[in-house]
């Protein structure tokens, strides 16, 4: 699937693959594609800091009452900074990984690499397939994982770029997402 991605759009799949293992997760969501995009796209026109964007994830598992995997892993003596201190130099090689369909379940897509695999879960599967779809001919860009992202008016990320004061509205139709009628 990533014959189709951009350098850009590469990384910041990769990137959100990796902040879901140092959220200590074990599938990937939309929520830590938004994170990786607020790293590395250009949405500071939009007022959206990685910093704002992790302190809503953050508050959202607190709401709900999860300590998160990374806790629970440290409660039976696991230390994922330990284990990823010992993981190969390539770890953030965007080349190293791979996005892949399953093809006895082609619901089920998975993110390898060197720091592990990592399923994505529906709605991040729908971040990448709604992408790749409205990519173009150049290949599909970090404004088209933004525009999965934009697809699902019901998931995480939407439900933090609200919160943050972000107009869905405008920022679908300034990326070409949303067409007003005349």
């Amino acid at each position: 699937m990533f014959a189709r991605f951009t350098p850009e759009a590469r990384r910041t799949t990769v990137r959100a693959g990796l902040l879901s293992l140092d959220h200590g997760r074990t599938a990937l969501d939309e929520d830590m594609f938004l994170l990786a995009l607020a790293e590395s796209w250009p949405v500071a026109d939009l007022a959206v800091t990685p910093e704002a964007v992790g302190a809503e994830i953050r508050n959202r598992e607190a709401a709900k009452g999860r300590a998160g995997d990374r806790a629970l892993l440290a409660a039976i003596g696991i230390d994922l900074d330990e284990i990823r201190r010992r993981l190969p130099a390539r770890r953030d090689d965007p080349l190293a990984w791979r996005l892949t369909r399953s093809r006895l379940r082609p619901l089920n897509v998975t993110l390898s690499g060197p720091a592990g695999d990592l399923p994505l879960t529906a709605r991040a599967r729908k971040v990448v397939e709604v992408a790749v779809s409205t990519g173009d001919h150049f290949g599909v860009t970090g404004q088209d994982l933004l525009k999965g992202l934009l697809a699902d008016g019901s998931n995480a990320s939407v439900s933090i770029l609200r919160r943050l004061g972000v107009d869905l509205r405008g920022l679908a139709a300034s990326i070409g997402f949303l067409h007003r009628s005349a």
